[in-house]
């Protein structure tokens, strides 16, 4: 795992003078990899480190308190995505009142410079920063050629007309449409949670699962998917149940996957699911007959869609 910190106070010497690729990363979707791409070459040239700045909690949760899960990316995984694709070290700045209070001057003096002693920054062409939006990339520059550091702004990376966005990811998954999703990404979008005590109901008809935990996570369609689960460094195949199982009128969200030849104990530990293929949605059963024959059908299809 990459270094982190969560205050730019907390930075050590080792990671000063830094490149510093700037944004929150909801996703590290494609349009993010090409931005920490063109970081990396500056650092390259340079002989400096290459270090991502972003937020924690992000930002839109700290302003609207109030709205749904719709995280793409959880602490864990953005950082082993950031490492993945390039990044050394990463600043995952802790976003309260205080911060959001500071100006754009004090955003480029104290965090940027007397932080991370930023000598280039890389960042979109819509970042904004300091307390509210009151800073720009056009600031960024102007300040840049004042104190002396280096910016580079990305145009939008676009696919057949369309930017990459986090947004566009989440209309995707919140369709079903998680090979979209995949593809905009540029890699398949994953639910990693701890697993947790469920009612045991599916042990009763012979199909344990794994209740894993959703967090801040988008929540995509309700319905049944093909997913893949790590397990012992191993990739498994799985088939998964998201929803709120009206068969059984429960109202509270449940992600229940079940490990296709698995036999064991998963509670308390930490399971990352990778959601391959939409099979269909959510459904209300007359009865257990009827459920325990489409759980059935339902796994036929998973084992298939994941050997395609």
């Amino acid at each position: 795992m990459v270094p982190a910190f969560d205050d730019w106070r907390d930075v050590p010497a080792s990671w000063k003078g830094a490149v510093v690729a700037l944004g929150n990363f909801d996703g590290v979707h494609r349009g993010h990899q090409a931005l920490i791409a063109r970081a990396g070459e500056e650092a390259a040239a340079r002989g400096a480190p290459l270090v991502a700045l972003t937020f924690e909690p992000h930002p839109r949760r700290f302003f609207v308190p109030d709205t749904g899960p719709f995280r793409l990316t959880l602490p864990p995984a953005k950082l082993r995505l950031l490492a993945q694709y390039g990044v050394q070290a990463v600043l995952a700045q802790r976003f309260d009142a205080a911060f959001a209070g500071l100006s754009p001057d004090s955003f480029i003096d104290d965090v940027l410079l007397t932080g991370l002693g930023a000598r280039h920054v890389v960042c979109g062409y819509d970042f904004t920063f300091g307390a509210r939006r009151g800073g720009n990339v056009e600031r960024l520059r102007e300040e840049g050629r004042r104190k002396g550091f280096g910016v580079t702004v990305l145009d939008p990376v676009m696919r057949e007309g369309e930017i990459y966005s986090s947004t566009r990811i989440r209309e995707a998954l919140r369709a079903g449409w998680v090979s979209e999703a995949a593809e905009l990404l540029g890699h398949r979008w994953e639910i990693e949670g701890p697993v947790e005590l469920g009612d045991q109901r599916g042990r009763t008809i012979g199909f344990p699962t794994a209740n894993v935990g959703l967090g801040e996570h988008l929540r995509p369609r309700f319905g049944v998917y093909a997913v893949r689960v790590l397990r012992d460094g191993q990739w498994r195949a799985a088939v998964a149940n998201l929803g709120r199982r009206p068969t059984f009128g429960k109202l509270q969200e449940n992600f229940e996957v079940h490990l296709f030849d698995f036999a064991g104990d998963l509670y308390g530990q930490a399971l990352r699911v990778e959601m391959v293929d939409f099979i269909r949605p959510e459904m209300k059963f007359s009865g257990l007959d009827q459920l325990k024959a489409q759980i059935e059908a339902d796994g036929r299809a998973a084992r298939s869609r994941l050997l395609a």
